[in-house]
């Protein structure tokens, strides 16, 4: 079997775990933040800190043994553009908190009937490819030409590695201080202590994106035919599984296309395994237009970032990128204004 079949069926196979842990543990940074910010249950956001400790952990002992150069991936590029990335980051997050679900919990739900979600992952897809291609492409890119700037450490163990620690020092010591931090954060909790789904759920998810990272950057490394370095990310894939299905002659499926599909499937069958599956819709066309629109943020804000709560918030974080710790406060910031303060999204009346 070829490299990039390899690659397909894995993406494939990761997706449909990601589906099922998705579906039945509620895995979502929106959600996660809702509660700890507006609910007081703070479980979900210590499940999203442990699957970030987890993917760092695991994502950097690959890159130590060498079966995955990260340098590859975009998060570790040599220029960047600061204030693109964290702007990109508050348009994420608060059309985050508008569609009530980020690109992933949207792939999720729509496994599970949620008809709302269809149209989030439309705009979604339509409004990212505008901005990757088309019509907002150029107004982007001028954005970033004319903000970008080459920096001489661009993770936090080169940043480290300016204070004159060795390479390996460096890294061991940016991943033993977030690793170590995360964990805390997540066990202090004595409820979370107390939700084995939840625990499980971050554990998982974190071994996920590891997961990716092995699979593009060591079973896809084909010096004849390679293949993208990247693991779990959404805003793009999902723009580019909609172009795929609309206009599938002369594309060829990837590793993002098929993780969708795989969340997707995954969801879907858990649902109807399990009973979960009913089919909902909007409330109203106040609902509707609200969700559309925080979708189109998403596709905007994710493209501009670099990537979403989980393309970001853990597949980019994993890396050390500073850029992703800089899209991943930027995303976090538009949430926690979207659920709190003077643009808090306010809840819609019940008809």
């Amino acid at each position: 079997m070829e490299s990039t079949q390899i690659v397909i069926l894995a993406g494939l196979a990761i997706g449909l775990v990601y589906g099922t842990v998705g579906l039945l543990s509620g895995f979502c940074l929106m959600s996660s933040m809702r509660g700890f910010l507006a609910e007081g249950d703070g479980r979900l956001v210590r499940s999203y800190a442990l699957a970030i400790a987890v993917a760092i952990a695991a994502s950097q002992l690959l890159a130590v043994n060498g079966m995955v150069d990260l340098g590859k991936s975009i998060y570790l590029q040599p220029t960047f553009s600061v204030p693109v990335l964290f702007l990109g980051g508050l348009l994420f997050g608060y059309g985050m908190v508008l569609s009530n679900g980020c690109g992933s919990r949207a792939l999720v739900l729509l496994g599970r009937g949620n008809l709302r979600s269809f149209v989030v992952v439309v705009v979604l897809a339509i409004a990212a490819q505008m901005t990757l291609k088309g019509l907002i492409a150029p107004a982007r890119i001028a954005l970033v030409q004319a903000s970008q700037t080459s920096v001489g450490a661009n993770s936090l163990p080169s940043l480290l590695g300016t204070f004159g620690f060795t390479e390996g020092l460096s890294r061991t010591i940016a991943v033993a201080a977030i690793v170590i931090a995360l964990i805390l954060f997540a066990f202090a909790h004595p409820a979370f202590r107390r939700s084995p789904g939840q625990i499980a759920a971050g554990i998982i998810v974190g071994l996920l994106v590891a997961g990716g990272w092995f699979v593009t950057g060591y079973l896809g490394a084909d010096d004849f035919n390679p293949v993208p370095v990247t693991s779990l990310t959404f805003v793009a894939p999902i723009a580019d599984s909609l172009q795929y299905a609309m206009l599938s002659t002369g594309l060829t499926l990837n590793f993002g296309i098929a993780t969708v599909a795989g969340v997707f499937a995954g969801s879907l069958v858990t649902a109807l395994a399990t009973g979960r599956f009913h089919l909902e819709g909007y409330s109203s066309p106040r609902h509707m237009l609200r969700s559309a629109g925080g979708a189109a943020l998403m596709g905007i804000g994710g493209v501009m970032a670099f990537g979403c709560s989980i393309g970001q918030g853990l597949t980019g974080v994993s890396t050390l990128a500073l850029g992703s710790f800089v899209a991943l406060a930027g995303i976090l910031l538009g949430t926690t204004a979207g659920l709190r303060g003077s643009l808090r999204v306010q809840p819609l009346a019940v008809a």
